[in-house]
């Protein structure tokens, strides 16, 4: 092949992040460093895949050549390597946009994961599908020599010694495809040789549903190599959703799924199901091990590939999976679908639907039975995508009581932070009487665990599940009732335990009451409208006074949570409730000046609203109080 530069010739620097990624991949991944064939031979075959799909409409696209593969040739005299396809190609913006930025990131938080734990670097790396640049490990130079079927330019050569820039310029390519020429290492010349490439080929790229070839030596009839050179396939070359499941190993899955996903790690579970009936289909669905570092984008697209009769269709179908299940990797073939498929159209289709509908199903059930069959297995699901899953009972009304069933929280009953109670299992430990599931939203562990609102249910025995996390209060809107339970949070107006309280003491608590009535009507009128409320609680045991929230108003941790997102959020107006049992009560109902009576209601309101909101409206007026009350102690 003949290519000589002819003109535009440009040098450009590396955005930053680039520049730390090729310093990560040469010194963290150097371990591994034969993955980088994997992930040249995936992209290539990513790039044929493409082809197909625009040859669909137009079939010139071939230029006569319809037979995709992957190319690897060597030669030890210039210690290069180079790995061709015929696939889509890049023209000269593709080139710049893909070879000179990472994943379109440009943020700190990129980095900011990439050097939390150098030991962690590979596995990172892997979910910013950076696979290109891992040729980098073994590669003292790399050059790409590519030509876009889709442009009539004659091709574009980039080259770079993978430092802080890369040079850009036309060249003449005669054929449509990529060549990537690797410049080796010393470490990296054990990949110039025949047997190696075999080698890795058949550890990794087995399973590519496009040819793979190495350049080999023809032999004479005595078996000795000649100067003559063949192609020879090395891989079956058949698409492994294909295949039959009874033939497949676990690791020929596990393989497939860093193609598909270009993850370094192995996935945590899959689902591989051939449906015949009404819709003709094969799913192959992965749950990874690891959440991608934007996995809270909502417009993150779903990572399964659409494929019909074979042919690729799309990367990122998120029309066959909902918002919630964006962390899901893998691929749908149908029998079904129109090859020349568009965006709308799928959007549109029956068939798609019916398609959304059993991936979703499918994904639930590999989850309750991985959460049924291995608890640990399924925690480490629920620390790397629980909150995602929280967004499902919003989102996917058919399926909410089986997402329900899978969601994890904390509670009263365990003594850590680790989410791993389920709602099932919280019914399970219900009280006898008890009618209603029981929760706590805050802004933190610690907080919810504290809480002065926990304080009758410790004593009584009864299990609240702690909700810590900003969705939680979110979700709550959707999720009113599990198993015929509903939901009641323990910082509403409306609580009642009184089922639980004995007759007799019941009647000294509405004496009480009746007693403490003079010392409400002075608090009221102390606080005015900064209160909906005042009345006398029995619920507290050692805290002096708490405020809560009426059944249908806005509680605390929405209105932060609507005010962080910038929305204009009305004022939560709190019930005050005052323990008339509390020693500093005692001493303020004692209290017959008015001026000091109104710092103590001042002081027991700000600590409740602190506990409550973590803030006092007016800090000045909070902190005066307590200061002239801690000048008249003797």
């Amino acid at each position: 092949m003949s290519e000589t530069a002819t003109i535009n010739k440009e040098t450009r620097g590396f955005q930053s992040e680039v520049k730390q990624l090729l310093h990560l991949m040469i010194n963290s991944l150097y371990s591994n460093k034969e993955i980088f064939l994997r992930e040249l031979i995936s992209n290539a075959s990513d790039a044929s895949d493409k082809l197909r799909f625009q040859a669909l409409s137009n079939p010139d696209l071939y230029q006569g050549d319809v037979d995709l593969g992957v190319r690897l040739s060597f030669d030890e005299t210039t210690s290069t390597l180079t790995v061709s396809d015929n696939g889509i190609g890049m023209s000269r913006d593709d080139v710049i946009e893909h070879l000179g930025t990472i994943a379109k990131s440009g943020t700190a938080e990129f980095f900011s994961k990439l050097s939390a734990e150098q030991s962690k670097d590979s596995q990172l790396i892997g979910q910013f599908g950076v696979g290109f640049y891992s040729a980098f490990i073994v590669a003292k130079a790399v050059t790409v020599r590519t030509r876009s079927a889709l442009s009539s330019s004659s091709g574009v050569q980039w080259h770079s010694l993978g430092e802080g820039e890369y040079t850009i310029e036309d060249v003449n390519k005669k054929s449509r495809g990529t060549d990537i020429i690797l410049h080796m290492r010393e470490e990296g010349k054990e990949f110039l040789n025949e047997w190696r490439l075999r080698e890795v080929i058949g550890k990794y790229s087995d399973h590519i549903g496009i040819p793979v070839f190495v350049m080999t030596k023809v032999k004479d009839e005595k078996g000795k190599e000649t100067e003559e050179t063949k192609w020879e396939q090395i891989n079956k070359a058949k698409a492994l959703w294909t295949r039959n499941k009874s033939d497949l190993k676990a690791e020929e899955y596990q393989e497939f799924y860093k193609h598909v996903s270009h993850d370094f790690a192995d996935p945590l579970i899959w689902s591989h199901n051939r449906v015949e009936g009404k819709n003709d289909y094969i799913s192959l669905l992965y749950i990874p091990a690891k959440a991608p570092w934007d996995m809270m984008n909502r417009d993150r697209k779903s990572g399964l590939k659409l494929y019909v009769q074979r042919v690729f269709i799309m990367d990122d179908a998120d029309q066959l999976l909902p918002s919630y299940l964006r962390f899901v990797r893998g691929l749908v073939d149908s029998n079904d679908l129109p090859l020349n498929v568009s965006r709308e159209i799928l959007q549109d289709n029956k068939v798609t639907q019916s398609l959304r509908s059993a991936c979703t199903k499918r994904v639930l059930s590999m989850l309750e039975n991985l959460a049924k069959s291995n608890t640990e297995k399924y925690q480490i699901f629920w620390k790397e995508f629980g909150l995602v899953m929280k967004e499902g009972p919003a989102e996917d009304f058919a399926n909410k009581e089986k997402i329900s069933g899978l969601l994890r929280f904390t509670s009263t009953q365990v003594d850590s932070s680790d989410q791993t109670v389920s709602l099932s299992a919280y019914i399970e430990r219900m009280k006898e009487d008890q009618e209603k599931i029981y929760y706590l939203t805050a802004d933190s562990y610690a907080a919810a665990k504290n809480s002065p609102h926990l304080e009758q249910f410790y004593a009584k025995g009864i299990e609240v599940i702690l909700m810590v996390d900003r969705i939680d209060e979110w979700l709550m809107n959707y999720l009113t009732e599990f198993n015929g339970k509903k939901f009641q949070s323990i910082t509403k107006a409306g609580l009642d335990l009184s089922k639980f309280e004995d007759k007799e003491k019941e009647e000294k608590q509405k004496e009480t009451e009746e007693e403490f009535r003079s010392v409400i009507d002075r608090t009221k009128e102390y606080l005015g409208d900064r209160v909906k409320e005042v009345r006398t609680t029995f619920k507290l045991l050692t805290t002096p006074a708490v405020v809560v929230t009426d059944d249908f108003e806005m509680g605390t941790q929405m209105a932060k949570l609507l005010e962080a997102s910038g929305q204009d959020v009305p004022k939560v107006k709190y019930i005050f409730e005052i323990n008339p049992k509390n020693e500093l009560v005692k001493r303020m109902a004692d209290e017959a000046d008015e001026e000091v009576f109104g710092r103590w209601v001042e002081v027991l309101f700000g600590q409740a609203m602190l506990t409550e909101r973590g803030s006092v409206e007016d800090p000045s007026q909070f902190l005066s109080a307590i200061n002239k009350l801690l000048a008249e102690v003797e």
